[in-house]
């Protein structure tokens, strides 16, 4: 591998993301909100752009080009990760702030229609079928408290007075 004289940027911007310069390319697109693994290895094969290479030698160009991929990428669609959006039909990768408020509008649809998932996001309990006898507890003690936390916690109780 051929050694760049360039210098190495420390830190480089990609899809309003600071990532550090001296990460892989196929590492350090993970670091963006809504790229998995999955996705960051074929972002690397369809432009041409050497995985293990440092992200702070790439050029403005190659930079330019890894952006205008991921948001508009021309991959099989069990790679986007929205497939058949209910608005549109097509299948999309939605990243950064658009994949949480696609999230938040999906849950907020979901309460709306009062479906058995949305119920359970607003009460703050588990969407999918996890056991609840044990875990996701809210606001609740578990085990055994002492008597002298007990009775601290108590307010304290007025003296009577003697009837003579």
């Amino acid at each position: 591998m051929v050694q760049d004289t360039k210098e190495t940027r420390r830190i480089v911007r990609i899809l309003t993301t600071d990532i550090d310069g001296s990460l892989n390319v196929e590492r350090a697109l993970r670091k963006i909100r809504g790229v998995s693994f999955m996705f960051s290895k074929a972002v690397c094969i369809a432009t041409g752009t050497d995985p293990r290479r440092k992200v702070g030698q790439l050029s403005e160009v190659e930079v330019k080009t890894l952006e205008g991929f991921i948001k508009k990428p021309q991959l099989p669609g069990w790679m986007h990760n929205r497939r058949k959006d209910p608005e549109t039909g097509e299948d999309l990768h939605i990243t950064m702030a658009d994949l949480q408020l696609k999230k938040r509008d999906d849950i907020n649809l979901l309460r709306k229609l009062r479906a058995y998932k949305g119920i359970r996001h607003e009460l703050g309990q588990p969407v999918r079928g996890q056991r609840t006898r044990s875990s996701f507890r809210t606001q609740k003690s578990v085990g055994v408290s002492k008597k002298k936390i007990q009775q601290a916690a108590k307010p304290a109780a007025k003296p009577k007075e003697e009837k003579k």
